[in-house]
């Protein structure tokens, strides 16, 4: 018996161990549930009444808030008449490009019809933002913040502030987001946009209290102008960018560029009354536009503060040399708690090197964008779904170079007169898991250029203005270079990144200027391994819409490709 009562007791023991690892499991990766509702609706952002993209009645739409390893489910139901995408720009979906939300990994979420994204923020923190991915609907809202935090036990480098806003800037249209497609799909350029929004306003305003100090998750989710923030009177510090902390340099403006994200921290220190957030295009091809916000302090007894308002430098130059002071604080802990310094990535071999070029051409008399001189062509099947279910014919492998063609004419075209003919292919480009890249982005052309890759961090070790050659390499930061997932290139100029390919899928690289990758400026990534092993890469999701030639077919009947 009394055997008996130790088995029974040790029996007890372990299952209320193994019920309190699953408990403690539970709490450290919560689920996180969100039920959104997508509409049209009347908004006035610049006095000018327009559609509006809605979620839950909501422009912008809802903040995300979540910490490292979370689980987002997010139902997203399409009341649009309209197919609908939503795309999570900085999220990694570790072995899960299924969640990614553009038209290579996703079917868009047919009108009436709703899809539930299932991610993880894993081994993720820092600030980004959601957008709809399809078409132009950027240009008429839909967009929010994503706030990532890190996990309690884990310090950050600076003590917490008394309070975060959430900064959301971008250049806007009055017209709407239909009107401008068809001026894209006619041939023409966008015009200039006709305002700068702040938290989808022109004018916003922020409460502050004497010396206490705050952080601001700014993102530009603009469709093509840089933009320079800056605080009047106030010195500002770059504490985060894109999931990275950095170094706490400390800044009177800052550039932002299309697609970019950042964290920075400001103390209100000043004598109590109004100041003026100046949010403004850099490098514009017109007048330059402007927004303000007020920075309100509490029991603020006189008038707003008088004086010059604060205005972005206009050289290149300038902007150049603040893009290459933003490095990685190597002291500080990221999502896990080892320094994020200990990854040496600059001890790395190198195992292949790939030069995109960014170029204006024409297809059927009509202006599209290319990259490499290949103009991405919208298939009827999204790839992921294509190569998972082995249908051919739907996109062309290595139907991208790894490098520039040779110019015709001395140079990269850099306006409509020079523009040559381009391929129009629905090009992807093949790699292997794992391997180690770099990748040179080459600007030709006179305006900033902005590129984002999905699923991805990669290293900004270089950039410069002037031709790239591999003497170049000779200035490369390899030490504490920053890790972000979206990278301007400068006019006539480059960027070179390095990029650990240690995610498996399908994935977007882009141009963040909306209407070049519209028109063509951008092409899929495959990161492959022929393991095919959930160890890689998650399975297809069991709800998974099924569209083009997948269509008419539920996933238990498709046969995968081998070895899925």
């Amino acid at each position: 018996m009394a055997a008996g009562r130790r088995n029974t007791t040790a029996s007890l023991l372990f299952l209320a161990c193994i019920n309190l690892l699953a408990v403690t499991s539970v709490a450290e990766t919560p689920y996180r549930y969100y039920d959104w509702e997508v509409t049209y609706g009347d908004i006035d952002p610049l006095g000018v009444p327009q559609q509006g993209i809605l979620i839950n009645g909501q422009f912008p739409g809802p903040r995300i808030e979540c910490h490292t390893n979370d689980n987002l489910i997010i139902n997203v139901r399409n009341r649009l008449p309209d197919p609908f995408l939503l795309s999570w720009n900085g999220l990694q979906h570790r072995k899960n490009s299924w969640q990614d939300g553009v038209s290579g990994t996703n079917c868009p979420i047919p009108p009436g019809q709703n899809f539930t994204y299932r991610m993880q923020a894993k081994d993720q923190i820092g600030s980004f933002y959601y957008f709809p991915s399809l078409a132009l609907h950027k240009a008429a809202g839909g967009f929010g913040a994503i706030h990532i935090h890190s996990r309690p036990h884990i310090p950050v480098p600076f003590p917490p502030p008394d309070e975060e806003y959430t900064v959301l800037i971008g250049d806007w249209y009055s017209t709407s987001h239909k009107a401008l497609q068809a001026l894209l799909d006619s041939g023409k350029e966008l015009p200039s946009a006709d305002g700068i929004l702040i938290n989808g306003k022109g004018s916003a305003e922020f409460a502050v209290e004497q010396g206490k100090t705050y952080r601001l998750r700014i993102s530009n989710v603009g469709l093509q102008n840089t933009l320079n923030f800056a605080i009047q009177e106030h010195n500002m510090t770059l504490v985060e960018v894109e999931g990275t902390h950095t170094v706490q340099n400390t800044y009177t403006s800052l550039d932002i560029h299309a697609g970019q994200s950042l964290s920075l921290l400001f103390t209100a220190n000043r004598p109590a009354m109004d100041y003026l957030i100046v949010v403004s295009t850099r490098f514009p091809n017109t007048t330059t536009l402007r927004s303000t916000a007020a920075i309100r302090y509490a029991g603020s007894s006189g008038p707003a503060a008088s004086g010059t308002l604060p205005a972005g430098p206009s050289d290149i130059d300038f902007s150049l040399n603040q893009a290459r002071s933003i490095r990685t604080n190597l002291t500080a802990s990221g999502p896990r708690p080892n320094p994020q310094g200990s990854y040496h990535y600059g001890s790395i071999n190198v195992t292949r090197t790939i030069r995109l070029a960014n170029s204006a051409g024409q297809v059927g008399g009509k202006r599209r964008y290319a990259v490499n001189g290949v103009s991405f062509a919208e298939a009827d099947t999204p790839l992921k779904l294509a190569d998972y279910y082995n249908i051919s014919g739907v996109f062309r492998l290595g139907g991208i170079p790894d490098s520039p063609p040779p110019p015709t004419d001395g140079g990269v075209a850099s306006s409509v007169e020079e523009e040559e003919e381009v391929q129009n292919v629905t090009a992807v480009m093949d790699s292997d898991h794992r391997s180690f890249i770099e990748v040179v982005l080459e600007n030709g052309e006179d305006s900033v250029q902005s590129w984002h890759l999905d699923g991805y961090s990669v290293f900004v070790v270089g950039m410069d203005v002037g031709t790239w050659s591999e003497k170049s390499r000779d200035g490369y930061n390899l030490v504490d270079a920053v890790s972000r997932c979206t990278v301007q290139v400068y006019p006539r100029g480059w960027t070179a990144v390095l990029i650990a390919l240690d995610n498996v899928g399908m994935w977007n690289m882009r141009s963040e200027v909306w209407a070049r990758r519209y028109l063509g400026q951008q092409f899929y990534l495959r990161v492959y391994t022929p393991s095919h092993s959930f160890r890689d890469e998650l399975p297809i999701p069991d709800n998974a819409l099924l569209c083009g030639r997948a269509a008419g077919n539920n996933s238990s009947r498709l046969t995968p490709s081998p070895g899925y």
